[in-house]
């Protein structure tokens, strides 16, 4: 029931001691609006490391090569390991039943690239169908390479979107030749890529054409794979890294490599350093609710102090309500209720003013690793009321102090 005449109290007992009141609700603002903001920014760590994650399948194992630094088996170092398209058949053949796609590319890095008066060096890379689910590329018009264009060598194309702004302004791109080093080649589809600009600054090609027309023969640069993944992420760890390892061990038994030549044949294996990302995220996450709730409990502590003092002062008043009658109930509703009001007051300000300053200034932040900081609703709503919660009980110690005290010993009280 609403009680005019306890509010005007509370607010006369406040104003009272208006100094007092203000620090003890900005320690409480303070904390709330310090852990929203903790939490916001671990939230844009999160969307950002997420976001460098999204360019490639999280679930990616890549393989290129470099050169010996180890004699092995009679073979001096110094050798380049040329992968072949033997080398991606082996692998596919022992390891198919754990493989989700699988690609091999022979790439031109400053390809020249033309279309009508419209120049620009782009890198060439032929590749095969499934490098659309590796790579996260979404066609916004047309298609990826196909099937059949691999086994009829065709010269079809995929440009990336920044590409088609580059050469083809507003233009449709669709089915329109292009000249890669002087070579026609038609436009089948165009991508999209979450790494932006740099990866759509590429053009996709079958990989029998571009050995073919750039005289690579049965070379091929770099190959790489998708694990399927389980549905326990450890499992999924686990089974990438097995995978990956025997990919490496494979390889370097093809071409007859060193177990231990780190140089020659190095293999990538994006979900085992998803999980280390992953983990240092939620460590960082922990931290800051570690600090923030921190915070949060100086300012509780602040609430319950003021609360004592404020029973002190109010002695022989509280001990003229009980001899006047006064239940205890209603001495410990009195106080807890002027503890309730300061905490909800004071945090609901630092909450507004936490997550007005993410709203303002998060769309700003411009950083690889940070993306959009923003707290839950959800979340801050249920820490305000946790925080009210925790002020209630830091004034229930005063509140019940007060209530027990004995009429004659407060009217005493000097």
């Amino acid at each position: 029931m609403f009680d005019i005449e306890r509010w005007q109290e509370i607010f006369e007992t406040l104003s009272k001691n208006k100094l007092r009141t203000f620090l003890t609700g900005l320690s409480v603002a303070s904390g709330i609006f310090i852990l929203v903001i903790l939490l916001g920014f671990s939230e844009g760590i999160a969307n950002g490391v997420k976001s460098q994650f999204e360019q490639d399948a999280t679930n990616r194992v890549s393989v290129w090569t470099g050169v010996t630094t180890k004699g092995y088996k009679g073979l001096n170092p110094g050798r380049y390991i040329q992968l072949k398209n033997s080398s991606f058949d082996a692998i596919k053949y022992q390891y198919n039943d754990y493989l989700e796609y699988s690609t091999k590319d022979y790439s031109i890095w400053g390809g020249t690239v033309n279309y009508k008066n419209e120049t620009g060096n782009y890198r060439v890379r032929g590749t095969l169908p499934d490098n659309q689910f590796i790579e996260n590329a979404d066609i916004g018009s047309g298609r990826f390479i196909s099937q059949s264009d691999i086994q009829l060598s065709k010269k079809v194309a995929v440009i990336g979107n920044k590409m088609k702004k580059d050469l083809f302004k507003n233009e449709d791109p669709i089915n329109k030749n292009i000249q890669v080093f002087g070579m026609n080649f038609k436009v089948v589809g165009v991508y999209f890529d979450p790494g932006g600009d740099r990866e759509e600054s590429q053009v996709y090609i079958p990989v029998t054409t571009a050995q073919k027309v750039f005289n690579g023969g049965e070379n091929i640069r770099n190959m790489a794979f998708t694990v399927k993944m389980a549905d326990d992420f450890d499992e999924a760890v686990a089974m990438s890294n097995a995978v990956a390892l025997g990919i490496e061990q494979k390889i370097k038994e093809i071409h007859t490599v060193a177990p231990d030549d780190v140089s020659a044949v190095r293999v990538r294996n994006t979900l085992e350093q998803a999980e280390k990302i992953y983990s240092l995220v939620a460590t960082i996450k922990a931290v800051f609710w570690f600090v923030g709730i921190g915070t949060i409990i100086a300012g509780i502590v602040g609430v319950g102090n003021i609360m004592l003092i404020i029973v002190k002062e109010r002695t022989k008043e509280i001990g003229i309500r009980k001899a006047l009658g006064a239940l205890p109930t209603s001495i410990i509703g009195m106080i807890l209720q002027e503890a309730v009001f300061v905490t909800m007051f004071s945090g609901l300000f630092g909450l507004i003013l936490g997550l007005g300053l993410l709203e303002l200034v998060g769309p700003h932040i411009e950083s690889d690793f940070i993306k959009y900081p923003q707290v839950d609703f959800n979340i801050a709503i249920t820490t305000v009321f946790l925080l009210v919660l925790a002020g209630a009980l830091a004034g229930f110690i005063p509140a019940y102090r007060a209530a027990m005290i004995k009429p004659i010993d407060a009217l005493r009280d000097e």
